[in-house]
């Protein structure tokens, strides 16, 4: 449905004023910071209706399938959007909103790498020109875990501190993960944490094959010493497709993401050809299109390369 709504309502190149202030957003904020408790409580109740035995294994499985494709979409979305913002508040729904998908490093991997590194060969996200995207998502689920313990460890060094200091995200990570997994296994027992594990998964996957589509091939040219020229409009793939940068919350105007991180997201800006590359299609269309490399490589390579 998706993405016949997507063709339907076409491209939205119109840009908002850049400079309207948080007072004026009120309301997108509530719609962010108000997706954890509905969440949550969907996820704890779901838990809790399939703990009652009523249902069979096939009906606990779709519901949890379904429940994953939202939680990736919309629950990881929000809490990108929320962890970009200096208020700890939001930052604290980030975090939530990630345990609840056992992806809480992935705060610590896209603000410390992602941002810093995008299009180099230092961000294990930044999608290799001829990587297919299940080569990719091997490669990446392993190597943002790995590469969010090193950035938190550099950054507790650099105040002459260890890696077990309280300090240490990865700590409240764990916490937060530990205290869900407890809840689900004293809601459903057993099953419950399958259940819960078995959402994760699949909104994990959503995440992840969103992150393949959004930088695949681009690159940062090497200025020599280890530095690489600054990030630029032209390193992320950019769509301007209406409805589904409503549900997205306008994360395909990823363009000026990279560009201006801190920017809310009712005031990312479009960008034209001339000065983003720009998908095809939208997210709906493209991150399907990446499942079939051969088709996904025939459509955007030629466009890497131009």
């Amino acid at each position: 449905m998706l993405v016949w709504l997507d063709l339907i309502g076409g491209l939205n190149l119109a840009n908002p004023d850049p400079e309207i202030d948080d007072v004026a957003l009120f309301w997108h904020r509530v719609l962010t910071i108000g997706w954890d408790p509905l969440q949550l409580g969907t996820l704890l109740g779901f838990l809790y209706l399939f703990g009652t035995g009523h249902y069979d294994l096939g009906h606990q499985l779709a519901v949890f399938v379904c429940l994953g494709m939202v939680n990736g979409v919309i629950g990881i979305n929000y809490a990108h959007e929320l962890m970009h913002q200096r208020n700890k508040w939001e930052r604290g729904c980030a975090d939530i909103l990630l345990a609840m998908v056992m992806y809480s490093h992935f705060r610590s991997e896209h603000l410390l790498v992602h941002h810093t590194y995008v299009g180099t060969p230092r961000d294990p996200v930044s999608a290799r020109y001829g990587e297919g995207f299940y080569r990719y998502f091997l490669r990446v689920v392993p190597q943002c875990y790995a590469s969010a313990c090193q950035a938190e460890a550099a950054k507790l060094a650099r105040k002459s501190l260890p890696w077990a200091h309280r300090k240490n995200p990865f700590f409240l990570y764990w916490g937060l993960q530990i205290l869900l997994l407890v809840a689900a296994y004293l809601i459903a027992g057993w099953s419950g944490i399958g259940l819960f594990l078995l959402q994760s998964i699949v909104a994990i996957y959503h995440l992840e094959v969103v992150n393949y589509v959004e930088h695949y091939g681009l690159t940062r040219k090497h200025l020599g010493n280890g530095k690489y020229e600054p990030v630029h409009p032209r390193h992320s793939w950019n769509a301007a497709h209406r409805v589904s940068n409503w549900v997205f919350i306008n994360l395909q105007r990823h363009s000026d993401h990279h560009y201006k991180p801190a920017r809310r997201f009712p005031l990312l800006q479009n960008y034209t050809q001339t000065q983003a590359p720009q998908l095809p299609y939208g997210y709906p269309i493209m991150t399907v299109l990446a499942l079939f490399p051969s088709a996904w490589w025939s459509r955007m390579n030629p466009r890497v390369r131009k």
